[in-house]
């Protein structure tokens, strides 16, 4: 719990120092490049990690990294998580940070249930047909739920579009029944 109000502070900060400064996109890409490249060496990612180095030495070898490749704000944005002891916590502020920008969008998340993982070209699809029937930029996450026996159920901000076999097989058996009973 603290470490998701440690990122939601973080992620805030960097919004609004990005808005200061007209510089949300590049902050974006420049933090998940450097996520990226992170990634890539796991001796940086453990460098970095690691409590028994100063921060000073840390800030020294980000600098000699990623000066010219990133814009000031975010290699101060670093620095700042370096000095706080938080830099470990780089990937998922980022992702806070995009999540708010995305908000300030009107961009609206849900999730898509499927009984198997849907292709990224399916999603997209969903996501733009979920986006034209709600009015809106929709984001979905794919969940598998392996009681559904076909077709996809999707849930945002608590409205539900149900496309599930199941529910149509209810909806024939409760017409079913009306049917029977009027003869």
């Amino acid at each position: 719990m603290a470490e998701l109000t440690v990122d939601l502070v973080y992620g805030t900060a960097l919004v609004e120092a990005a808005h200061e400064n007209g510089k949300e996109k590049e902050i974006l890409e420049d933090g998940f490049g450097v996520i990226e490249c992170i990634e890539k060496e796991p001796d940086l990612e453990n460098f970095i990690k690691y409590p028994g180095i100063s921060a000073d030495e840390k800030k020294t070898v980000l600098k000699s990294i990623f000066e010219d490749k990133v814009c000031t704000e975010f290699m101060n944005f670093l620095y700042v998580l370096v000095d706080k002891r938080r830099a470990g916590r780089l990937k998922q502020i980022m992702k806070t940070y995009r999540h708010l920008l995305e908000e300030e969008e009107g961009v609206m998340y849900g999730t898509v249930f499927s009984v198997e993982e849907l292709s990224e070209e399916r999603l997209a699809e969903v996501e733009k047909q979920t986006s034209d029937l709600m009015q809106a930029k929709i984001k979905l996450t794919n969940e598998i739920d392996k009681k559904l026996m076909a077709g996809i159920k999707v849930i945002v901000e608590g409205k539900i579009i149900d496309a599930t076999y199941r529910k149509r097989f209810d909806e024939m058996a409760s017409q079913m029944n009306i049917t029977m009973r009027r003869s």
